[in-house]
């Protein structure tokens, strides 16, 4: 189980499943929130302890459709955790309380990246977000 919180404590929150992976975002709406490391969990595997009424949703223009949580009273970035359609939700990693135990995966959007960054982990780089290829054209065990 890992927990979390916002920078002044008015938010906690769980994650009851072990996250998978970390992913990192260099889209600017990422950079400019705060949320570039986040973690993929399932939609039913993250509750707020605390303070559920202090989290405010920033509601993006189209083409973007994941709102983004983020604490009103100090600004913490939550992540895009509404996406039940989907199943799924992003937690921003540095809302996180201890070590997820995971490390990064791989990078999304470098086509955006802030020039000033430079990415030195050797992981995956992916101009946009990385697609998952159809189960036909996943490689098959011999």
């Amino acid at each position: 189980m890992l927990r979390g919180s916002c920078c002044c404590k008015a938010i906690e929150f769980e994650v009851d499943a072990e996250p998978k992976m970390i992913g990192t975002c260099h889209c600017s709406r990422c950079r400019k929130t705060g949320a570039q490391a986040f973690i993929v969990i399932r939609s039913d595997a993250f509750r707020f302890i605390k303070g559920q009424e202090f989290v405010a949703r920033y509601v993006p223009e189209a083409p973007y459709t994941s709102p983004r949580l983020f604490c009103q009273k100090c600004g913490t970035a939550l992540g895009e955790l509404e996406l039940p359609q989907q199943g799924w939700g992003a937690v921003a990693v540095s809302a996180l309380d201890g070590d997820p135990g995971v490390r990064n995966h791989f990078h999304e959007y470098v086509n955006s990246k802030a020039p000033w960054y430079e990415i030195l982990d050797g992981r995956p780089q992916f101009q946009e977000r990385p697609v998952r290829p159809a189960a036909s054209e996943q490689p098959q065990p011999q």
